[in-house]
């Protein structure tokens, strides 16, 4: 099978990376890569209600979305990631083709649920699919020694499956296949091993056999790259706009008092507000809850609030709207 070699570690320019193998080549073809510190959203997701991002900002991790459904995943130098694009009726059988990969390696690895390989009843792998006319591309994870407390904290928002599990309950069900694979040093060599079984054995796997060797991007298709994640990867109407509506409450003690906001999101900027609680203010907060419609949520930190809430900063008040 042929390949398309990839040494960047940057969430964005690998989403679009991404976008170019499924709809820039004509070929089938895989590419494993790595990212940097990250958080992937899938493409319906809210970035709001899914990650912590006080967290994310904390901790300097980058977010970007997917061109692919699906949810949250964390990526770190631990994770190999995979992309397999081909034409649609070349690609039946390659949701398989990863569990059998493992297996080849000597994982006891099988496809569960929708969208998880799973190996002794922990999850290993998540993969998301996408077609684009008469291609399709399936992309995943492999964790190979991924920092669990920080995949459970980047995670963890109120409401959500890690919000009261904490890390002991995700190592229950999260693999790190580095310890079903003593036999190699580092994700390198591991990966090294998933290329060479890709790329020349996929015959022997039930697969269709379309040739090998590495396809060169020319510098006018990097080029290309380049534009599509400055111009739609990285862009925050991508990232935070894109989400869906969602509804969400805060509630927090000031000097000034306890203030409860509520409030909605669609497409990353307040839609509704309405604020009570036991605080002082010269003004009522009637007036004040115009001038946040529309308003992102970062924007909220830059709003004159002294005279609703006495004593409160803009920072101070745009915490509750995280």
């Amino acid at each position: 099978m042929k390949y398309v070699l990839n040494s960047s570690t940057d969430a964005a320019w690998n989403m679009a990376h991404d976008e170019f193998l499924l709809e820039g080549l004509r070929e089938r073809v895989f590419c494993l890569w790595r990212n940097a510190p990250a958080v992937i959203i899938g493409l319906n997701q809210n970035a709001f209600s899914e990650v912590n991002l006080p967290y994310l900002r904390e901790q300097g991790i980058q977010l970007a979305r997917r061109v692919t459904g699906g949810g949250a995943v964390y990526h770190d130098l631990q994770n190999l990631n995979y992309s397999i694009a081909g034409p649609i009726r070349e690609m039946e059988n390659a949701f398989e083709m990863m569990p059998a990969v493992l297996c080849r390696l000597g994982v006891p690895a099988r496809r569960s649920g929708r969208n998880d390989i799973f190996v002794d009843g922990r999850k290993c792998s998540g993969y998301a699919k996408r077609l684009s006319k008469d291609r399709m591309m399936i992309h995943g994870t492999l964790l190979w020694d991924v920092n669990l407390e920080v995949l459970t904290e980047v995670l963890r928002v109120p409401g959500s499956k890690l919000d009261a599990a904490g890390v002991a309950s995700v190592r229950s069900r999260v693999a790190n296949l580095k310890e079903y694979l003593p036999q190699f040093p580092d994700i390198l060599a591991f990966g090294k091993a998933v290329h060479e079984i890709l790329e020349g054995q996929l015959a022997q796997l039930g697969f269709e056999d379309s040739g090998s060797g590495e396809i060169r991007l020319s510098s006018a298709q990097r080029a290309s790259i380049d534009a599509m994640a400055q111009s739609k990867f990285r862009r925050w109407e991508w990232i935070y706009g894109h989400s869906p509506s969602a509804s969400f409450r805060n509630r927090r003690k000031f000097a000034c008092g306890t203030v409860e906001v509520q409030f909605s999101l669609k497409r990353g900027v307040l839609e509704s507000v309405e604020i009570g609680g036991d605080f002082m203010g010269n003004r009522p907060v009637s007036e004040l809850i115009p001038g946040l419609l529309g308003l992102r949520v970062e924007e909220v930190a830059l709003v004159d609030v002294g005279p609703y809430f006495d004593g409160l900063s803009g920072a101070e008040f745009a915490t509750l709207f995280v």
